[in-house]
């Protein structure tokens, strides 16, 4: 990134904290539910900030949030998974809350295999060796991602909106009207005007998707606010925008991961017993009844279960939900 641009972005981050409602970030990032205590621990890539709750000597579910939300979306499944027994983390993923890139100097890149093998590296920082894993959006491609490519670490899978890994090699045909204009947020951040508003705007951006992709909930002041601090992360641009300019073919990708995204761009299967949920509220449209298409991507496919009063941002809607589908899979 060019130094005139890391100098707007500083600028503007500073203006949209201060438009922001008003939300201290230390402590706003530390409250979790249960007296949860913020920790880090290094990669070789990242400071990765997460919550720890329950037994540490359960066995282990680590819960993944995504795009624009951050771990508080699963503050009402931790309690059930602790109540049995379970050691449940959750991650903030790159350019969220407390997780920062250790090289200042390095490029903010995002794309989908570097988001999976953030969850690989996490596990090994923590020497964990086996895992269930619940996400949803961002989190749930990274989710399928080490389903996919380590199979043997991932015992189980709660998939929030179904499979979700791309093809990033090919780029994509035009869709209806409809879902393009659904998309318009993925259209605006490959353009620089995009940068400069997410960059001025991002709150008033994200407060709008969520309000959009979960149109039947009702979001409060308080809930954002809980989240808000997440968002201004100095990595948050650079990382939301690769992202979505390396999905359409509009951005380069690490060398170290091209050919892992060659063999992603094929969608392999997913092995590892699974159970979909999908939101029966969406703002992407009601899901199909049909459940030939998640059957096609989940080999071992428990169950598919379209999910009442729930929206994009399934976990936080519909706790019970997620909860339910992991106990089942691990009884």
């Amino acid at each position: 990134m060019s130094s005139s641009r890391r100098d707007f972005l500083k600028a503007a981050t500073v203006a949209s904290m201060a438009v922001a409602s008003s939300v201290n970030a230390k402590s706003a990032l530390a409250q979790a539910p249960g007296g949860a205590q913020l920790r880090t621990l290094e990669t070789s890539v990242l400071t990765i900030g997460y919550e720890e709750h329950g037994d540490n000597a359960g066995f282990p579910i680590i819960l993944l949030h995504g795009f624009p939300y951050d771990v508080r979306s699963f503050d009402g499944v931790v309690s059930p998974l602790v109540a049995a027994g379970y050691r449940v983390l959750l991650p903030y993923l790159r350019g969220y809350g407390p997780t920062r890139f250790l090289d200042s100097d390095s490029p903010r890149m995002a794309e989908q295999a570097a988001i999976g093998q953030d969850l690989v590296d996490f596990a090994d920082a923590l020497g964990i060796d086996q895992f269930a894993v619940a996400g949803f959006d961002w989190g749930n491609r990274a989710a399928c991602i080490t389903a996919i490519l380590h199979p043997q670490r991932v015992r189980a899978q709660v998939a929030c909106g179904g499979y979700s890994v791309q093809d990033t090699i090919t780029p994509g045909r035009p869709a209806p009207a409809a879902l393009e204009a659904m998309l318009w947020y993925q259209w605006y951040f490959n353009t620089e005007r995009g940068v400069a508003g997410l960059a001025a705007n991002r709150h008033d951006i994200i407060r709008h998707l969520w309000n959009s992709w979960s149109p039947a909930w009702n979001y409060t002041d308080a809930a954002y606010n809980r989240s808000a601090a997440s968002f201004d992360n100095p990595d948050f641009v650079d990382v939301v925008i690769h992202s979505y300019r390396h999905r359409h073919v509009n951005a380069q990708g690490e060398e170290r991961f091209l050919e892992v995204e060659r063999r992603l761009a094929t969608r392999p299967v997913i092995g590892v017993p699974a159970i979909v949920l999908r939101g029966a509220a969406s703002g992407f449209g009601p899901p199909s009844q049909n459940p030939a298409g998640d059957q096609a991507r989940f080999s071992n496919l428990v169950a598919r279960r379209i999910v009442a009063g729930a929206g994009h941002d399934l976990p936080a809607h519909r706790p019970d939900a997620v909860a339910d589908a992991l106990l089942e899979l691990l009884a």
